[in-house]
This record gives C-alpha cells, structure tokens and sequence, in this order.
C-alpha cells in the first residue's frame, strides 16, 4: 500500500514530464519550421514563375561596343519582325542612334509622331535614361552586356586602327599599351573613346574621369537602377540562356549565328604586362567589368541553378548546330574574300578581317527565309527594317549591297547565292 505523500509527488512528476515532453515538441516544431526556410528550391521549382510567364516585348538593349552585340542586335531585330513589333531605329541617314552624342529622343525616326510607342531599341547610342524612357514604354525591360576589357582592347585596337589617333601612330597594341599617355589625348575625346574605358562611356559616363572609389561606386550603383540585367559576352551562351528566361522567349528567339567577328589570324597576342596595363589603363571598365560579372553569376545562381544552365547551353548549342547545318554551306563563317554574296558582306575596318557566311543553295523558302536572318549584317538588317517601318523614306545607303532592295522582294525570297 502506497503512503499517503506519494499521490502529490508522483502527480508533480507527471506535470513536470508533460511540461518538458510539450518544449520539446514545440521545439522541434519550430526547428523544423526554421529548417524548411533553409531547404532552396529545386531547380525545378526555381523555373516555374508564380504566374503564367509572358514573353516581353518592350525591350532596350544598349549595345556596347566590341562586345558581341551585333550578334545581340540580330537576335533582337529577329525577335522583332517574327512578333510584329515596332524598332526605333536611326532617323534619316544615320545608322546609329546619335553615337558618339549622348542620345536624344528625336534621333529615333518618327519619334514626333510614333512618341512612347516603340517595343525594341538596340542601335548603337550613348546611354541617357531620361531620353530613352521618352521614347520607350514604362515597362520596357532595360539589358546591355559587357566584356572582359583586356581581349576588349585588342579587338578595339585591330578594329578602330585607322580610325583612332591613339591607335594609329604606334606600331601595334603592345607598343600602344607600353606608353598609353604618349599617344592617348583626351582632347581628341569623339575618337579617342574607343581607346580607354569604352564600355564606361556607352554608358554614359566620362570615360576620362579619375578612379575614385566613392564616384565609381555611385556609378555601378546608377546602372544597377538603370538595367534590369547585365550579361557577359565571355560567357555568351550561357548569357543567351539567362535572358530566354528573364524574358520568358523562346529557345529559337536566343539562337544566333555569331556575327562581325573577325579572323584569327589578326588576333595580336598581348603580353603579360599589356593585360596588366589594360587594367590600369582601362581602370573603370575593369571594375565595371568585375562588378556585372559576380552579379551575373549570382542571378543564374538565384534563378536557374548551374545544373539546368548547363542542360539548356548544351541544348542551345546543338540547336545552332543543327541549323547551321542547314543552313550554311561551310558549316562556319568565312573570310571577306570567300563571301559569295556581296550582300552578306559585313562592314569592314582597321586591320580587322570581318567574317560573314555563304548560305547553301536550293533551300525552300522557309528555310532561306530563316537563314538569311540569321546571317544579315548589321547594316544591311537596319537598312531593310528602315524600309519596312517607314516605307515613304528614302532607304538608308550603307554602302553596301542589299540583300532585299524592297519589302515585295524579300516577300518573294530570291535565293541568296
């Protein structure tokens, strides 16, 4: 028989064990709970948007220089007729959109009447957001894309040889790099941009002025507030992929052939102190450049994740191939000289030899129709959609051939070889 003092105490026990037991459950509870926040997503789950995914539209891209964005531009002006939409091009005869100027709404053709009605931007022009959100809607999507400034240089030195003055009087970019302040003068600023801090002044910025840590932090701050995406021409493919997504586009609209590059054999190798130089010499460009690039691989970490980035640069790139077996009669672009077509020339400069493509023949329309858009030059694809969107002007002269002399022609689609 059990005393009489062993009810309450066993009682208090009970209570006791019950209250600790009910801790640690709600502990567990809450640790769980805190867990679950930590879980990331899948890969899966990241690509899935909250809401029906909408292709946009209404898209700037500031095109850079020496940055693979010709080829940026091809996309765009594809992207552009395939859903009927409205490009601010160049008014009158000039082919870009004021540049080296600082851009004005009225250096867009039609702007006094069309005013905030354009879908695409992406001619060549000199950054000024107040201007350009005068010309573009509320809700345009702001990109550009950037290069790592020490291949940059070289390609600006081949390219703008006989057009700089900096470039011009040395004996070739390592000569130039030794000493750049020998042949550099500011004063000379409209041709001389190309030769420091190119990729700063397109967008917008004194290309000339002091680095100071204070200023080029408020800088890359700006731009950050200006563009909703920044990508690398390093890593164009995986470039191509990040902005499919962000745009909600389709693989087809990312696809490209790669346009106005030049060939190898006039590649200078720099040396080890020229690389070293460029980043001193080019001191605002490389921290821009570093600055877009971490953000850049942050972005596809927080919304793609490495492993499908990779799947879809793979599927991107089998897709290219098999189009330019399609397509291409040497399956890769070819010297100037080997240019069946004078059409399908590109525009040519400094030391550079600009590559273009020969198409195959006997290609039904759709296919030629494809094709040709793929491989159009710059210019000429400028010239032609001029023509399209304002067809009671005078076309723009290039100077060169034209692939389509008229709207009605390319509707016809000669061949191209």
């Amino acid at each position: 028989m059990k005393s009489p003092g062993c009810a309450p105490r066993h009682a208090r026990c009970l209570i006791i064990f019950s209250f600790c037991l009910g801790l640690s459950c709600l502990s567990g509870f809450f640790h769980m709970r805190s867990k679950s926040y930590r879980i990331p997503k899948s890969h899966e789950e990241l690509l899935v948007p909250p809401t029906p995914c909408r292709a946009r539209t209404n898209v700037m891209f500031l095109k850079t220089h020496k940055t693979a964005s010709s080829t940026v531009l091809n996309i765009m002006f594809r992207f552009a007729e395939r859903h009927n939409l409205t490009v601010a091009l160049p008014a009158d005869k000039l082919v870009h959109l004021g540049y080296p100027s600082t851009f004005m709404a009225h250096f867009v053709e039609g702007f006094e009447t069309i005013g905030q009605n354009y879908n695409i931007m992406c001619n060549h022009l000199r950054f000024n957001p107040l201007e350009v959100r005068k010309v573009m809607a509320a809700n345009t999507f702001y990109f550009s894309i950037l290069r790592n400034p020490i291949p940059l240089l070289e390609s600006s030195y081949i390219y703008y040889k006989d057009y700089v003055p900096a470039f011009r009087s040395s004996k070739d970019v390592n000569e130039f790099l030794e000493s750049p302040t020998r042949y550099y003068q500011p004063a000379d600023h409209r041709r001389n941009i190309y030769a420091r801090n190119i990729m700063w002044f397109d967008f917008g910025y004194d290309n000339n002025a002091d680095d100071d840590a204070n200023y080029t932090q408020a800088v890359l701050e700006q731009i950050e507030h200006n563009f909703h995406l920044i990508l690398i021409a390093d890593y164009f493919d995986e470039s191509m992929v990040l902005l499919k997504h962000t745009l909600c586009w389709d693989l087809d609209d990312v696809i490209y052939f790669k346009l106005n590059s030049r060939s190898q054999d006039t590649v200078q190798t720099l040396t080890p102190e020229s690389e070293e130089q460029i980043k001193a010499w080019c001191s605002l460009d490389w921290k821009l450049y570093l600055h877009f690039n971490q953000s850049f691989w942050r972005r596809i970490e927080e919304t793609i994740g490495l492993e499908v980035l990779g799947k879809e640069v793979d599927h991107l790139r089998s897709r290219q191939r098999e189009l330019m077996e399609t397509c291409l009669s040497e399956q890769e672009a070819v010297r100037k000289d080997h240019i069946k077509n004078k059409a399908l020339l590109p525009f040519q400069s400094g030391a550079a030899n600009i590559l273009g493509y020969n198409l195959k023949q006997d290609l039904d329309n759709t296919t030629l129709r494809t094709c040709q858009k793929m491989v159009i030059p710059e210019l000429q694809y400028t010239s032609y959609l001029y023509a399209v969107q304002h067809p009671h002007k005078k076309r723009k002269d290039v100077g060169l051939p034209l692939l389509w002399t008229s709207v009605q022609e390319k509707m016809q689609l000669p061949g191209s070889n």
